[in-house]
Parts: structure tokens; C-alpha cells; sequence
């Protein structure tokens, strides 16, 4: 069975980022044979500093991943941070992603639930792989079957994150799909001055980590220059790395 692959801009910049991500996506698609869902983000709301670009917001970055899925075929992932931008988001793409500080609250949960598209949950940095139990709940009890869950990383001390590899096994007694989120997992959460640091170099290994212990999934933040990103560039992965880690991780 094929790995679901995710990957993208952390958060909408300019259609010709999107576009520059989108067009490579197609083209790894094509030549391994993948379906990689595009992921960005039209409001990145946790952000270290009030200061930090958040994105274009809801309407107009609806519109640029309408345009990106038109043009390019891809399906596509967001985020959503409040119960009212289920269901304008469930209008445009295929997953609706709960980031990982929210994956307990309960109307966000359920509102994405009620849209029917498949939900992704990202496991809390404060959380268990067991305890995902809990969120999971929320969505079957709320009549959507269709729920993935996503490890990245734990909180370890202060600005640092560790994963415990052993959550994937774990989720997956919960739900079939459990992806590896390979670049926050490398984050340093507020670590770089009043945004977040972090170590790219580490992302390959991390993916590899996942895939010995189970994952069915890998997202990948991914950027044309990720140093010069307007969000967590320190942890994206280099658009060109791409679609070699791809074709590492295909490989039985």
C-alpha cells in the first residue's frame, strides 16, 4: 500500500510559491507514481510573535488553493484554528487539518467532523500517543468515520521537541493512517528570537525513523528557498530534496 504523502508551504506566501511547490508535486506524482496532497495554511494563528506573517486569511487563501487544485489536480490540506472555518474550508479541500495545540477542542473537532472530510489531528506536543484516543472520539462519536492522526514530536524542556517513535504504534490501534509530520518534529518552538528555530538536516532521518516503526504517512514542509520563508523556515525541507526522500521512503 502506498504511503500517504503530504507537502507543502508552510503558509500561503504568493501564488508563485504555490505554484512552484505544486508543479514539482505533479511531477514526483508523475514519476513514482504518488498522490502527495498539497498542503498550506491560509492563517497560521500560533504564531511566536504578534509580529509574525500569518497569511492572506481565510477567503482569499481559499481562492489560491481553489486556483492550485483547478490548475494542478491536486487535493489539497489546511489548517483550521475556529469551528466557523470547517465548513468554508471543507468547501475547497479534501483534509481538514487540526493543529496540534487545538486537538482537544471539542467544537473545532466536531465542527471539522460534520463537514465529512477526513479529519487529520495532529497529536499535542503535551500529549501521549494513547491519549489521542480521546480527540478520535470526538470525530467517530460525531458521525465521521474518516480521522488520521499525525505525530510531531513531544515537548521536551524548553525550546526542543524529542519524538518517542513508540506513539506510532500506539495511534495506529486508534486509527489506520498515522503520519509522521517529519519537519515540525525538528522544530526548536520559539528558539530563534521571537519565532521558531530549527534543525532540516535531521528531517530525512526522522522520516526513515517513522517508516521502521509503521507510519502510512509522511508530511513534509517544503519550500523553493526555506530561508527565506515567511514561516518555520529553519525546519522545511528544500523543495529539490524532496523527491529523493520520496523515493527512499517508497523503497521496501
Amino acid at each position: 500500500m502506498t504511503p500517504v504523502f503530504i507537502a507543502g508551504p508552510c503558509v500561503i506566501e504568493s501564488m508563485e510559491c504555490l505554484e512552484s511547490v505544486a508543479s514539482e508535486l505533479v511531477r514526483i506524482n508523475r514519476t513514482l507514481g504518488t498522490d502527495i496532497i498539497f498542503k498550506s495554511s491560509f492563517d497560521k494563528a500560533n504564531r511566536t510573535s504578534i509580529s509574525s506573517y500569518r497569511g492572506p486569511g481565510l477567503d482569499k487563501g481559499l481562492q489560491m488553493l481553489a486556483d492550485i487544485k483547478s490548475k494542478y489536480g491536486l487535493r489539497l490540506l489546511t489548517d483550521i484554528h475556529e469551528a466557523w472555518q470547517a465548513a468554508p474550508a471543507a468547501e475547497v479541500v479534501d483534509v481538514l487539518q487540526i493543529p496540534a495545540f487545538l486537538c482537544r477542542q471539542t467544537d473545532l473537532l466536531v465542527a471539522a467532523a460534520k463537514t465529512g472530510k477526513t479529519v487529520n489531528i495532529k497529536k499535542a506536543q503535551f500529549l501521549s500517543g494513547q491519549d489521542m484516543q480521546y480527540p478520535v472520539q470526538k470525530v467517530k462519536e460525531s458521525g465521521n468515520p474518516n480521522v488520521w492522526l499525525t505525530e510531531r514530536g513531544n515537548t521536551f524542556g524548553y525550546n526542543n521537541l524529542v519524538v518517542d517513535f513508540r506513539n506510532i504504534p500506539d495511534m495506529l490501534k486508534l486509527v489506520p493512517t498515522v503520519i509522521m509530520d517529519c519537519t515540525h518534529s525538528v522544530q526548536r518552538p520559539g528558539a530563534a528570537g521571537g519565532k521558531t528555530g530549527g534543525n532540516r538536516e535531521f528531517v530525512p532521518s526522522m522520516a526513515l525513523a517513522a517508516k521502521a516503526f509503521g507510519a502510512t504517512g509522511y508530511f513534509f514542509e517544503v519550500h523553493p528557498d526555506p530561508d527565506q520563508a515567511l514561516s518555520d523556515g529553519p525546519n522545511m525541507l528544500q523543495l529539490n530534496d524532496l523527491a529523493g526522500l520520496v523515493g527512499q521512503l517508497l523503497n521496501p
